[in-house]
């Protein structure tokens, strides 16, 4: 059993930056972000493995959005910068023991989730 704890949510104006955190009570093997918007479907943000030597990424957000995790710490973080409105939802950190592909969408442990607001 793995517990998620996220934070570092908030409301920013568009073309700024924030940083997410997500603090896990155990080690996961491959985590991640989703996010779900107001009326539409969960989906998919970002992934990372173990060593952090495999990372993946949804289209909307290559290129502006950079995971990372420190082991010692069992937390990841997801780095949102150029944010936009469209980038407003609630996002969710998740986790798993099992060494699933970074961009998989069925992760075993999932998080309260923490809000993003993106004014435009």
């Amino acid at each position: 059993q793995v517990q998620l704890v996220e934070s570092g949510g908030g409301l920013v104006q568009a073309g700024g930056s924030l940083r997410l955190t997500c603090a896990a009570s155990g080690r996961a093997f491959t985590m991640g972000w989703f996010r779900q918007a107001p009326g539409k479907e969960r989906e998919f943000v970002a992934g990372i493995n173990w060593s952090g030597g495999s990372t993946g990424y949804a289209d909307a957000v290559k290129g502006r959005f950079t995971i990372s995790r420190d082991n010692a710490k069992n937390t990841v973080y997801l780095q949102m910068n150029s944010l936009k409105p469209e980038d407003t939802a609630v996002y969710y950190c998740v986790a798993d023991l099992r060494p699933v592909l970074v961009t998989a969408t069925n992760y075993q442990y999932w998080g309260r989730g923490t809000q993003v607001t993106v004014s435009s």
